[in-house]
């Protein structure tokens, strides 16, 4: 029998594979149960609610999406390029088998309207990313209404890349984030 916080993690890995191939509202308890070879009764203890698993599923992309940034941002040269690291980062990701948008935007869209936690999470992730980005301008001496522009561009390429299915978005994106950098140095 696993412990509980390895039963944790397998069931959350496991909700997060099927919820972002499939959508959360079309996925039920019994197929996290097949995927993640945890009984019913072990999953609803660990997860009273399919609310409470779906909110874990969120915190442990939050975690992903904010590695993923640093990853990016660690083999970046200078405080400018840290910035437009976040659309290289977008690009890796862009071009993974499987990819479907960003699960905060898609787990909104089903649920943000009926559960509050889920808008909690969703509002929470977006408000963080939004810190990191504010970061990164002001360590590269731009002005901080930057740090929303950038975050526009990344939060759009991400929508469009999932419905065009065409991972050169990020590229694009990150061109205008450089034209949109550059502007701000030499107003």
């Amino acid at each position: 029998m696993l412990d509980e916080t390895t039963a944790r993690a397998t069931v959350t890995a496991a909700a997060d594979r099927l919820f972002y191939a499939r959508g959360v509202q079309s996925v039920g308890m019994d197929a996290v149960r097949a995927e993640a070879g945890v009984s019913l009764k072990r999953i609803y203890a660990l997860f009273p609610s399919k609310e409470d698993l779906v909110v874990a599923v969120l915190e442990g992309r939050t975690r992903q999406w904010s590695d993923g940034l640093e990853r990016s941002a660690a083999t970046a040269a200078t405080p400018r390029d840290r910035v437009l690291a976040v659309f290289d980062f977008l690009d890796t990701w862009f071009r993974e088998d499987g990819f479907r948008g960003c699960a905060f935007i898609n787990s909104f869209g089903e649920l943000g309207a009926t559960s509050p936690r889920v808008a909690d999470a969703v509002r929470e992730h977006k408000e963080s990313f939004q810190r990191y980005v504010l970061s990164l301008v002001r360590d590269a001496g731009l002005p901080d209404a930057v740090a929303l522009q950038v975050v526009l561009l990344a939060e759009g390429a991400q929508t469009t890349a999932a419905i065009t299915h065409d991972a050169d978005v990020a590229r694009e994106a990150r061109s205008a984030a450089a034209a949109l950098l550059a502007a701000a140095v030499a107003a």
